[in-house]
């Protein structure tokens, strides 16, 4: 093994450069590239991430690592090239990149914990402590001691920082650096072996004892987990099994499984020409290298088979393959598919895996034990180091998007990946994305299409219902109208199943005062709250603050609350009353909150276990569920009314997806579609299923205003919670970027800067909030532009503001 002696490290601190670091002698057989080491940082430990080999420290003293952390690389040698990519690419600290690309949990670092000592104590017992002093040792003692950052989190009083210096002046308090653990760690397992040797020690053999004996024996080897179902005590008796010589006892790491049900093995079906047709295309160009090509087709067109045709080619030939599903609820679906067909060879990566689940694939997918992964967006980043396909279904879908910390795109780094990795990247969707499809125009994608159900069943026949009629109608007829209901009696009659769609949940979504008119607002945020019966409480979605059901108004402290508006849970009360025969289940963000809830919910769905589905936004695209013939969007113009120029591609892309759910089996399909705006031609070219239509009517709008994809663009979000010294820091940033467009007249007339301007949504989270759009036709101009105002002595870091880069934004909000 290579011995390293000094190496290039980049540490998970908020810094763009790297550091060397020195080996010492005991430590250099064990380090290699992609490994984890904790390392000295000023005054404190931080991790570090192992980059690669230095020959020399330069001309300053390098200082030495304190430990290695890992036994095995976390990520490939050849991905540390696309994490500084990216790292350069988004405008962020690379130690960061690699921080978000690992499993959550292995950061380890020292943190300022506070503790009483001894003399604090004494003055608490004697009374001689000031008010805010006995509070804040009172705390201390309840918890036994905490973080510097809990204390100051959990105390009411604005100089807490201060005083709680002032007590360690005094001696009071002590503040001193602990390492933090690892909130993720590998998991092990006692095995039981059979050592077929004749025992040391005579022990006297209960009963139960032979009874394992026999287990073992039989077996020859068994973990502790699987002898307990035989012997539920077993944990206590083979201690003295083991001691006389009986049985070999051994530690052993183990995967956890996050794994649904097992699945039955199942057989390709044949392909359709078209399917054939497209899969021999790829297959001839393998041999190219990086391609990336669109994959369009209509909703049921059978893009799932053709993606596992395309792994199996890969696995095959000794390679890995990366799948990206836009949905959690998607990865189910996605996850049984595949290992049906290829087993226990796969692994799963998402956000609702706990943190010892996510380390265990991600360490099956370093160590080689797996080759394929399907996972959300952050699977992008699996230690894969041959890869041979990479696949992103649903490839227009905005959570691929990462909305905070890196914000990175997914789907855009999947085509960069494949471009490293020089193999295909296949992007599919029925609804391609605006920007992608632009890239077929221009031909730096290749069109792969499908144009007809596997099945050959018609597209659902989509009906619009204008919402206008019912304006002034009263009850349950304004929100769901005389024609959705009398097709949901229709479908229940025929024993089929309704798939009803509202991309909006909770019960009533604006809450007012009858008595002094206002609206029932979030304390922090500058929206209002949505009720929720279920739960008996108001709830903020974005910042989680709740108020019981029976809160009064804050303006007036009238107890009578009126709730106007609607979500899926009003939505699912009122089909309940107008169908009590039927079986309902409601899908949104907040019934699938609990683990495991999701797959239970599709479980149902899939064996007819419920007639209506309520659902918002997570069951509206690439589920494949037979019985549901009727699918009714109760309000189609939701996603129009946001103040986004992609406002229209999204609406037409929601739309044209969940009416796809319809007819994908035997039965042909059918959509209601209700709308105050039927004429609009998002919602016109859903309804024909055009993606063309729509395409050729949005393309030139954007291009008129140079928006993406015929620009690029960077936003800068820059917000804090002190709104006067955030206005100084927005006009610092604004007057720095104009200052620097003016001394580069070359590059001046094509770049804009909009704004600075208040977001939006003015206050999230009790934070005031201001954006900055730059745009222009060329990355590497607006980028350097930003880079620039980054560091540049006139821009001053202001306590509690922050400026987060968004490199090519999906939300302008």
């Amino acid at each position: 093994m290579v011995k390293l002696k000094f190496i290039d490290v980049s540490v998970t601190l908020p810094l763009d450069q790297t550091f060397v670091y020195e080996v010492p002698g005991h430590l250099q057989e064990q380090c290699l590239p992609g490994m984890r080491v904790l390392v000295p940082f000023g005054r404190r430990r931080v991790t570090g991430y192992i980059l690669g080999e230095l020959e020399s420290a330069g001309s300053f003293k390098a200082k030495k690592i304190l430990d290695v952390l890992d036994d095995h690389p976390l990520f490939p040698f050849n991905e540390i090239v696309f994490f500084k990519w990216v790292a350069q690419y988004y405008i962020h600290p690379l130690g960061d990149v690699i921080k978000t690309a690992l499993p959550t949990g292995l950061d380890r670092q020292d943190v300022s914990c506070v503790f009483v000592t001894d003399e604090g104590q004494r003055a608490f017992a004697l009374g001689s402590l000031s008010p805010g002093e006995a509070e804040v040792v009172l705390f201390l003692n309840e918890k036994q001691g905490c973080t510097l950052k809990q204390l100051i989190k959990n105390s009411s009083n604005p100089s807490i920082t201060a005083l709680a210096r002032k007590m360690e002046k005094k001696d009071l308090l002590a503040v001193s650096a602990v390492l933090k653990r690892e909130a993720a760690g590998i998991k092990t397992e006692k095995f039981i072996q059979h050592l077929g040797k004749v025992p040391t020690k005579n022990i006297r053999l209960s009963q139960k004892r032979k009874h394992i004996l026999s287990i073992v024996r039989e077996k020859q080897e068994i973990s502790l987990t699987r002898l307990k179902v035989h012997v539920p005590t077993a944990a206590n008796l083979i201690g003295p099994l083991a001691e006389a010589g009986f049985i070999g006892i051994i530690q052993r790491q183990v995967f956890r499984d996050p794994l649904g049900d097992p699945v039955e093995p199942d057989t390709p079906p044949t392909l359709t020409d078209e399917q054939a047709t497209l899969i021999e295309t790829v297959r001839e160009n393998r041999g190219k290298g990086f391609i990336p090509y669109l994959l369009t087709g209509v909703t049921g067109s059978g893009k799932t088979e053709v993606y596992m045709r395309l792994v199996a080619d890969a696995v095959e030939s000794g390679k890995a393959a990366i799948v990206l599903v836009p949905e959690i609820a998607l990865i189910s679906q996605t996850e049984r598919r595949f290992r049906a067909r290829f087993g226990e060879k796969i692994a799963v990566i998402h956000s609702m895996l706990t943190h010892g689940e996510r380390l265990d694939q991600w360490r099956k997918l370093a160590l080689g034990k797996v080759s394929i992964v399907i996972g959300a967006r952050s699977a992008i980043f699996s230690p894969l180091e041959n890869i041979g396909v990479i696949i992103v279904d649903e490839e227009h879908d905005t959570s691929y998007k990462q909305e905070t910390g890196l914000r990175y795109n997914a789907r855009d780094l999947a085509v960069v990946r494949g471009r490293m990795q020089d193999c295909p990247v296949i992007l599919g969707s029925a609804t391609p994305s605006v920007q992608s499809y632009q890239n077929v125009k221009t031909q730096k994608f290749v069109q792969l299409t499908l144009e007809r159900r596997v099945n050959q069943n018609p597209l659902p026949e989509i009906t619009l219902v204008d919402l206008k009629k019912y304006k002034d109608f009263r009850g349950t007829e304004r929100i769901i109208t005389p024609e959705l209901a009398i097709q949901i009696r229709a479908c229940l009659e025929r024993g089929n199943q309704a798939l009803i769609f509202l991309n909006r949940r909770g019960f009533a979504t604006f809450p007012a005062c009858k008595e002094c008119g206002k609206a029932l607002n979030c304390t922090f945020c500058d929206v209002t709250m949505t009720f929720h019966r279920g739960q008996e409480s108001y709830k903020c979605h974005l910042c989680g603050h709740t108020l019981p059901a029976t809160a009064g108004c804050p303006s007036c402290r009238s107890k009578k609350i009126q709730n106007f508006g609607f979500g899926t849970e009003k939505i699912e009360t009122m089909l309940k009353t107008m169908f009590p025969d039927a079986r309902l289940a409601r899908m949104d963000q907040d019934s699938t909150a609990k683990k495991g809830s999701v797959l239970k919910l599709l479980k149902s769905i899939r064996n007819r276990t419920v007639d209506i589905i309520v659902v918002s936004q997570m069951l509206a695209k690439g589920h494949d569920f037979p019985s549901i013939t009727l699918v009714g969007v109760i309000c189609a113009d939701l996603s129009l009314s946001p103040p986004d120029f992609r406002a229209g591609e999204r609406t037409f892309q929601l739309l044209a997806q969940v009416a796809g759910r319809a007819g994908r089996g035997k039965e042909p399909g059918r959509v209601i579609m209700q709308t105050y705006n039927p004429e609009h031609f998002s919602i016109e070219a859903a309804r024909r299923q055009d993606y063309m239509e729509f395409f050729n009517h949005e393309a030139p709008f954007r291009k008129a205003l140079m928006y993406p994809p015929f620009s690029r663009m960077i936003q800068l979000k820059i917000s804090g919670t002190d709104e006067k010294k955030l206005a100084l820091q927005v006009e610092q940033v604004a007057g720095v970027l104009n200052q620097l467009l003016a001394a580069a007249p070359e590059i001046g007339e094509t770049i804009q800067i909009l704004g600075p301007i208040e977001a939006a949504i003015y206050r999230i989270s009790s934070r005031f909030r201001w954006q900055i759009l730059i745009k222009g036709p060329s990355f590497a101009h607006i980028s350097r532009l930003v880079n620039a105002m980054r560091v540049h002595p006139e821009i001053k870091a202001i306590k509690q503001a922050t400026i987060a880069i968004d490199v090519d934004p999906y939300s302008l909000m």
